[in-house]
Order: C-alpha cells, then sequence, then structure tokens
C-alpha cells in the first residue's frame, strides 16, 4: 500500500472537502482518502500506483487545483 499527499487551493468549506474526497476515492485503485480543509492536505491511499495526472483530474472535476505533486 502506498500513501501520497498533495496540497488543493479553494476548498474554504466541508462541502469543498466532502467534493474532494469523493472525486479522489472513485478514482481506480484508491482505497482512503484523507483531505484536511485547513492547509488543503490531501492524502491518498492506494494498494496500486495512482498517476498524479489522474489526482489532479479528479480534483479539477471537484472545482479545485492540485498545486503540489
Amino acid at each position: 500500500m502506498s500513501t501520497n499527499e498533495y496540497t488543493v487551493n479553494g476548498m474554504t468549506c466541508t462541502h469543498c472537502s466532502a467534493a474532494v474526497k469523493e472525486k479522489v476515492e472513485a478514482l481506480p485503485g484508491v482505497n482512503g482518502v484523507e483531505v484536511e480543509l485547513e492547509g488543503g492536505r490531501l492524502a491518498c491511499n492506494s494498494d496500486q500506483a495512482v498517476d498524479a495526472s489522474q489526482v489532479a483530474a479528479a480534483v479539477a472535476d471537484a472545482g479545485y487545483e492540485l498545486v503540489a505533486i
């Protein structure tokens, strides 16, 4: 299992962080996601490698920006 951490810009409330979590959790191979609103931290746990561009696309689909890969 691997964990990758990212920073997300634009989240301002719990709805924002829930939207990001929902989109990233839907990615193939992802089995756990933690989003901390304060600081914009996103941690993605997976059994297989998840491409950072897929995570960035999921975050963008939720309406936010992945700024640290």
